[in-house]
């Protein structure tokens, strides 16, 4: 495909309510959009960086920067791109910044979904119509507030409930939602809140009969994960820690997960998000697709992604009026009452871009044109 021109823009989204786990409290998002236009058609990305560089070594500004300098010049002079999987060795030069580069990768796979006229779930090779769905809950201000807001997500259908987690939020929480609800799919995420100091503590999560106890300690380890799982009997699904194949190979083999959460910004796309799925069903290994706040750009590539054969456990993708007053989609992302979002059949994502919703939240914006880079 040929592309004609990128435009590059940062919108502020507020959240309906606030997101705490345990490294802060978002109220609001800026998020960089990617739209990239090529013969008549365009595809759109998302980047998935938050405010602040602490979930990862990345951030909205650090994203920003890199995309307008870097990424966003060498893809719009590139001579030829045919297909999304192209853009990791375009890319290759510019180490690390994955939250970036996948902005405008899985831009160029809904581009040539489009262009063959199919869904970017059966480009992907997406072997599902629905996906099932759970809901990550962040720290609330009172276990009675936590306890209304579960209620809630599960009178709508919601097949897991994931509890954020951290010292001094974790054992009397999960006593109060197992005590009351019994039989549900539970999970916690840690965001690496804990050290292996703290091991004889999480091995007390054991009782709670939970699904998965998500990145407990460092974001960035294997080893003491491997340590760590020895000793318990629940699951530990590994995240942050996961950055690419190799690490998902590493993680299996060194036994420091039972399971792996598959972000796409954090892997750096659709390609290398294909690669870990794939390393992981030839091991028997469950994979699940997490979430980053996304708008219902970034949410309706994860729900493509969630269609892949072993994305077997519910995932983070939820309905957009979880988070959103309004969307920047159409039609908004809705879960059944049995849990489940279906999968759109349309070519490409399958969702309308609100433009002018768009332009109305940007704040900033950036047009590179192929024909300037010749």
């Amino acid at each position: 495909m040929r592309i004609d021109g990128i435009t590059l823009r940062e919108i502020q989204l507020p959240l309906i309510r606030p997101f705490e786990t345990s490294f802060g409290v978002t109220r609001e998002r800026r998020i960089v959009l990617a739209e990239v236009r090529s013969e008549g058609l365009t595809g759109w990305g998302e980047c998935t960086a938050g405010e602040h560089p602490y979930f990862s070594g990345e951030s909205t500004d650090m994203a920003w920067q890199l995309l307008v300098n870097e990424l966003g010049p060498m893809l719009a002079k590139a001579e030829e791109v045919e297909h999304g999987g192209d853009c990791p060795k375009l890319f290759k030069l510019v180490r690390g910044n994955h939250m970036a580069k996948a902005t405008l990768e899985n831009a160029i796979w809904d581009l040539e979904a489009q262009q063959e006229g199919i869904s970017l779930s059966r480009l992907l090779g997406g072997v599902r119509d629905r996906i099932p769905c759970g809901v990550s809950l962040g720290i609330q201000g009172s276990i009675s507030e936590l306890m209304a807001i579960i209620e809630r997500e599960l009178a709508a259908g919601y097949q897991r409930i994931k509890l954020k987690c951290k010292p001094g939020w974790d054992i009397e929480v999960f006593e109060h939602v197992r005590n009351h609800w019994p039989g549900i799919t539970l999970s916690c995420d840690a965001n690496s809140a804990y050290r292996l100091r703290d091991a004889d503590h999480i091995c007390e999560f054991d009782q709670f009969d939970l699904l998965m106890i998500e990145q407990p300690l460092w974001h960035d380890d294997f080893f003491y994960h491997s340590m760590l799982q020895k000793r318990l009997n629940t699951p530990i699904c590994l995240d942050e820690s996961i950055q690419n194949r190799r690490d998902a190979l590493a993680a299996i083999e060194m036994e420091s997960c039972k399971i792996i959460n598959i972000k796409l910004g954090r892997v750096g796309g659709f390609s290398e998000a294909i690669a870990v799925h794939n390393a992981a069903l030839e091991r028997g290994v469950p994979v699940w697709c997490g979430g980053m706040l996304e708008s219902g750009i970034g949410r309706s590539h994860n729900i493509a992604l969630a269609s892949l054969e072993n994305f077997s456990l519910p995932g983070d993708v939820s309905a957009s009026a979880r988070y959103w007053a309004e969307d920047i989609i159409e039609p908004e992302v809705t879960v059944t009452p049995q849990g489940e979002i279906e999968i759109p059949d349309l070519p490409g994502r399958g969702y309308e871009v609100r433009t002018d919703l768009i332009e109305s939240l940007t704040v900033r914006k950036e047009t590179i044109r192929a024909y300037a880079m010749a």
